[in-house]
């Protein structure tokens, strides 16, 4: 009978460990990196695509990838 309540202290201790955790990456990922970082990790499918300059001479060459 106590190796059962002790199994149960134990299932609970490692739940709530588990929850504090998950809280804890929830809390690093979207309270200490700012918004700016986020904004910058959406635009990166548009890096490699070349900058328009208006008045500046267009390049006719593509990069082509593969």
């Amino acid at each position: 009978m106590r190796l059962i309540e002790f199994l149960t202290d134990v299932r609970s201790l490692v739940t709530l460990i588990s929850f504090i955790t998950f809280v804890g990456i929830l809390w690093w990922t979207y309270v200490t990196r700012g918004a700016h970082d986020f904004d910058r990790a959406a635009m990166l499918p548009f890096d490699d695509e070349p900058e328009v300059v208006p008045g500046a001479a267009s390049i006719s060459a593509e990069r082509h990838h593969g």
